[in-house]
């Protein structure tokens, strides 16, 4: 869109959630020629610059020129809902775009070389770093971020917005009374829309509550996705269907098939443009495919485990705090007996063992006092063994908070925001929904959502029985008893049966290609010992699957990789 001037020129891609009172605000000053959201961001930047990013309620990448000053303003929402990548690698010039394989027929070949400080990142966390890519000199513009450019000038990045640090000063009774009333206005506005809004519904806590506050604001009859699994201890279906029926939704649910590797592939080519190891990415493409069939717009319930101390990792870390004072010698014989008993491929969620194993690995980390980033893939021992080149390689992570206690739960979910969020959760997201043409909405990520949530102390939401205790409170009317009851389980994928079968063969096929950093003797050993389950590397023989898809695809004509 152009200014009536013709001098700044907005591209654009997001929604703006109160649009209609800034265009209130903004009417005495600007003539609106149209109805919709991507003028009202116009008028805005253009009468006040970067500051008006703090009177918008949404999520959004951007881009606008100035003609006149040659210079260029971007930037992307607070919780790095929708991406935006740049590269000004040639002297006076920049590209900028919302998915990598958008930037290949801007740029020339020698712009994508591998940088292997993200590869090392890429092995130990599955993705690459807040403000990074896959390639050197293609870099990311951060959440809550905006950059400014000219010619004569290289790239610079400035913080808008940052996680607060300000302590709640109500009772919890309070905090429960305003939690429910902020997500039911967070609700409200991400049902608006030119057309129908559905909901993904995975019959988790999170999904639940969203579901529950729409059907109830939606004008017409709300519709529901869900993604089912063969394999009972993964598939969440028939918990799916419960609530949806609870709340009176046309519900439509599809099966995950076992071995899709052209949709993997695709997906990696055409959309993410990089390694990236999460394999939920298939059945979220595979569910947005469904969903897109009948709904161009849903809402989902991205951002709950963050604000509201969802995953296990958090029980676990309590669980350390007296797990340490134990005496070195029984810590040991423990685990020893666990590691004697082979590593199920079960998800944690209905194992015992399968905790046991991952608990141990808390530990480990512990013990050697590295800083929390995001779930690891790879202790050092093994990333050593497995990749000897990357080891001490890496880049360090932005902005994330210091832990000053052992648990230190407040700031694993302050690091998670950072960057678990952004860099996995949102990404696959939002390029699972793109593949499709749909559109996810988060009210999870309403900016009075989150800054509720960590005003909150950390011991309203954990226990070391279950987290979300807050949420839960908040909405116990809402939601039916058996999800109510349920532990964490997440959108996780039996990838350790996969690899006991036919997609262990095609691992030992493309690593015979070009290994790239990777000891072809050590990833075989891997492989061998998970098909012997004697422990389960599912997850980990998946990342170096994916590293290989990519790096072994054939020479780009449009495509990076």
């Amino acid at each position: 869109m152009v200014d009536p001037e013709g001098r700044f020129v907005l591209t654009y891609n997001g929604e703006i959630y109160n649009f209609e009172k800034l265009r209130i605000d903004l009417a005495t000053q600007w003539k609106f020629r149209t109805e919709g959201d991507t003028e009202v961001l116009l008028a805005g930047l253009v009468l006040y610059g970067a500051p008006f990013l703090e009177r918008v309620e949404g999520m959004w990448a951007f881009a606008l020129w100035d003609g006149l000053e040659r210079r260029l303003l971007a930037s992307r929402d607070r919780f790095g809902e929708k991406p935006l990548y740049f590269c000004a690698a040639t002297s006076g010039t920049i590209v900028c775009g919302s998915e990598l394989p958008a930037l290949t027929g801007l740029t020339s070949e020698t712009a994508w070389t591998e940088d292997l400080d993200s590869t090392a990142d890429y092995f130990r966390y599955g993705f690459a770093l807040p403000g990074r890519t896959a390639y050197s000199g293609i870099e990311e513009v951060l959440p809550g971020h905006f950059l400014e450019w000219s010619p004569a000038e290289l790239p610079r990045q400035s913080c808008y917005w940052s996680l607060p640090d300000r302590p709640f000063a109500g009772t919890q009774t309070d905090g429960v009374m305003l939690l429910r009333e902020r997500l039911k206005d967070a609700v409200a506005p991400r049902l608006v829309a030119d057309i129908e809004v559905g909901a993904m519904l995975s019959g988790g806590l999170d999904s639940t509550i969203i579901v529950g506050l729409a059907a109830a604001a939606a004008p017409k009859r709300l519709k529901t996705f869900t993604m089912g699994f063969g394999d009972p201890s993964y598939d969440e279906s028939k918990f799916a269907r419960l609530v949806s029926k609870r709340f009176g939704c046309e519900h439509h649910e599809d099966t995950l098939a076992l071995d899709q590797p052209e949709a993997i592939k695709h997906l990696l080519a055409k959309h993410m443009g990089q390694p990236f190891a999460d394999p939920s990415l298939l059945p979220t493409a595979l569910v947005a495919r469904l969903a897109s069939r009948s709904v161009k717009v849903a809402l989902t319930g991205d951002g709950g485990d963050e604000l509201f101390c969802g995953y296990e990792r958090y029980r676990a870390r309590v669980i350390l705090r007296w797990y340490t004072r134990l005496p070195a010698a029984l810590r040991r014989r423990a685990a020893q007996l666990i590691e004697s008993w082979p590593e199920p491929t079960a998800h944690h969620s209905g194992s015992l063992l399968k905790k046991a194993h991952l608990f141990l690995r808390q530990a480990e980390r512990a013990d050697r006092g590295a800083p929390y980033v995001a779930p690891e893939l790879f202790e050092p021992a093994l990333f050593a063994l497995i990749a000897p080149a990357l080891a001490g390689r890496g880049h360090v992570p932005p902005g994330l908070p210091k832990s000053t206690t052992l648990d230190g739960i407040d700031a694993m979910m302050k690091a998670d925001m950072l960057v678990y969020l952004p860099q996995d959760i949102l990404q696959k997201t939002d390029r699972s929904a793109m593949a499709h043409s749909l559109e996810f909405r988060s009210p999870f990520l309403d900016r009075g959502v989150v800054e509720l949530a960590f005003s909150f102390p950390t011991k309203w939401h954990s226990g070391i029985r279950s987290g979300k205790s807050l949420l839960r409170r908040a909405f116990i009317d809402l939601v039916p008893t058996q999800v109510s009851r349920r532990g964490k389980q997440g959108f996780s994928v039996p990838v350790g049966a996969w690899f006991r079968s036919a997609l262990g063969e095609s691992l030992l096929a493309l690593l015979n290609l070009d290994p790239g950093p990777l000891n072809v003797y050590e990833v075989g050993r891997l492989l061998e010992d998970h098909r012997s389950c004697v422990r389960d590397h599912g997850l980990r023989l998946w990342a170096i699957y994916v590293y290989l898809l990519c790096r072994n695809r054939e020479p780009r004509t449009q495509e990076p990789i």
